[in-house]
């Protein structure tokens, strides 16, 4: 009997190894701009320990040299479901799957969608597939880093695309970024058949700041085809921008030097820019003091 129970206890064992063995992995992974020297090393490593590759067309291109010889289902724009789904299921069923986005896959990519298949099938953390999310460079970052530091301040990135959100509530994101002085990153500006909400979006950011607040479009940003236009609020529009355009919109407070997009982030509001020196009537790592008319006090 006890080399019997001894005899239970290994098999148990071995069909819990087994069972181990067969749980897949899906890594949501995010590529960056998707040349080489901006996806980072565990975004490499996931792509390289797949099986299988999943992803939009144009994304398995840019990684097309790292995938040779791996299985790989891609699919066109608005086919984004039929991928979650894939990735999930082929992960389920045993397989290391990763599903790549340009940028970070959980800004306007990928994740959201997957999590959303797996809460439609009642997985949870125990079940296969184990999930990995690596996070990879958003078009807001790789965009900012070529014209500047426009981001050295509150700033955020809001979609123009209508297709799956109702244009009056994008107008909504827009009026109050913009009336906050936010720096506005948007995403999916124009299409060739959506071309009006550019303009109106103009016209909601210039009822809040000036025409002169720096503007900066970026196309294909660390891609083969790269271009950069520095413009401003009045003007940006007179240049080709379109859905590989990132447009970058100051706040009242960015300003242009030497060809560089700058926001700052607000030390001399306390602070002496000449010697570091802590300007009267403020107190480091403190709050500032502001004065009655909400100015802070002593600012340069």
């Amino acid at each position: 009997m006890n080399a019997n129970e001894s005899s239970t206890t290994k098999n148990a064992g071995e069909s819990n190894g087994n069972a181990e063995q067969a749980k897949g992995v899906l890594s949501v992974v995010g590529i960056g701009p998707g040349n080489d020297e901006h996806i980072t090393p565990k975004a490499l490593q996931a792509i390289t320990e797949a099986e299988l590759i999943v992803g939009y067309s144009t994304y398995i291109k840019l990684v097309k040299h790292l995938i040779a010889g791996k299985e790989i289902v891609k699919t066109g724009m608005t086919e984004e479901i039929g991928r979650a789904r894939a990735a999930v299921e082929a992960a389920r069923d045993g397989k290391r799957v990763a599903i790549i986005s340009s940028g970070d896959a959980g800004v306007y990519g990928m994740c959201g969608l997957v999590f959303q298949v797996l809460e439609e099938i009642g997985w949870t953390r125990e079940q296969s597939p184990e999930l990995r999310i690596i996070p990879g460079i958003t078009a807001l970052n790789a965009c900012a880093s070529l014209v500047g530091a426009p981001l050295g301040h509150d700033f955020c990135g809001i979609s123009l695309s209508d297709l799956l959100t109702p244009w009056p509530s994008i107008r909504k994101k827009i009026d109050a970024a913009a009336s906050a002085d936010f720096v506005i990153g948007l995403y999916n500006p124009a299409s060739g058949r959506r071309t009006r909400q550019i303009v109106e979006a103009q016209e909601i950011i210039r009822s809040h700041r000036p025409g002169t607040t720096p503007v900066a479009l970026v196309k294909s940003g660390y891609r083969r085809r790269q271009t950069i236009v520095h413009s401003d609020l009045d003007n940006f529009l007179d240049f080709e921008i379109g859905m590989l355009t990132t447009v970058l919109v100051g706040s009242t407070q960015t300003f242009m030097f030497e060809d560089y997009m700058v926001t700052p982030r607000g030390y001399t509001n306390k602070y002496s820019m000449s010697d570091g020196a802590t300007i009267e009537g403020q107190t480091p790592a403190r709050s500032l003091v502001l004065d009655d008319e909400g100015r802070p006090i002593g600012a340069q």
